[in-house]
């Protein structure tokens, strides 16, 4: 039983190397994508009409990104693609951070303030995450009407505040449920109130569940289309609106440079939020990972 323990120390199992084989084929196929956008967004039109789309450019030009950051047309006006990336901007950031905030006071009453039906409230909450999001469209376009915020970058951010709050409501209710209830009941006798607890204790704590609802909230804000196609128009609309009205623009030649160059600036908020938090997405979901 030694020497095949000592065997299998010193040598690689077979198996072992078909599995890593196959991962990292799988991970070349997977960013191929992203690879043939990139080298295409610094290729010259002459260049790309030879089609040999997966070789480096011979000539580098960054042309088709100011290009792109410039020159991105929606509807009559033609502003750049740059106004409606700060549109985005100002949509994602209130947006997560109140349904994430809305989503830890929720998580926050339902597993340290039960009340009588807190399971039928967390219940509906959690149905309403697979609602898809064309049954929302009419009336959610009422409710925005009768607010006055249709058309409006408040409007987008309501929208997805409360399309998000179920799932925010989720992680952090599941989170939430293996923090020390003795805590919370120590800090009522010493006379903490309801939102001292939250502020002073349960807060502080919530790091790893916090990363990944950022995370989750800002991918699905920031790659949202079809909300931003139905609920603004014209200079309000967000990033993947003005992103797509480009690329399926039919006038004058196809500059597909351009428009991987444009695809590129869309993707790169996101593709940062995974490089710089990505490693605690995983940690902060198995932290909230408990039978609840």
């Amino acid at each position: 039983m030694n020497s095949t323990i000592v065997g299998t120390k010193q040598g690689v199992s077979p198996w072992r190397v078909v599995l890593y084989v196959t991962l990292i084929v799988f991970a070349i196929f997977y960013l191929l994508p992203l690879f043939v956008m990139l080298v295409t967004s610094f290729k010259t039109l002459d260049e790309i009409r030879l089609g040999n789309i997966l070789a480096f450019p011979s000539e580098w030009t960054t042309e088709p990104w100011v290009k792109a950051w410039g020159n991105a047309c929606v509807g009559l006006t033609c502003e750049g693609i740059k106004g409606y990336f700060w549109n985005s901007i100002k949509m994602v950031v209130p947006a997560v951070l109140l349904s994430t905030l809305m989503g830890a006071l929720n998580g926050y009453v339902l597993t340290k303030w039960r009340f009588p039906g807190h399971k039928w409230v967390f219940g509906l909450m959690l149905f309403g995450c697979f609602i898809p999001f064309q049954i929302v469209l009419i009336p959610m376009s009422q409710v925005l009407g009768f607010f006055g915020l249709a058309g409006t970058t408040a409007g987008l951010i309501f929208v997805h505040v409360v399309y998000g709050l179920g799932f925010t409501t989720l992680f952090f209710r599941n989170y939430y449920e293996a923090f020390p209830t003795e805590l919370v009941k120590a800090a009522m006798i010493d006379g903490a109130s309801f939102l001292g607890i939250f502020w002073r204790i349960l807060l502080p704590s919530s790091g790893p569940i916090i990363v990944v609802t950022i995370i989750w909230q800002f991918t699905n804000v920031w790659n949202d289309f079809l909300f931003g196609a139905s609920f603004a128009a014209g200079e309000g609309a967000p990033m993947t609106v003005a992103l797509n009205n480009l690329v399926n623009s039919s006038t004058g030649v196809k500059e597909y440079n351009v428009d991987m160059a444009a695809a590129m600036f869309a993707a790169l908020p996101t593709l940062l939020v995974y490089i710089v938090a990505g490693r605690y997405f995983v940690r902060g979901l198995m932290a909230g990972s408990v039978k609840g």
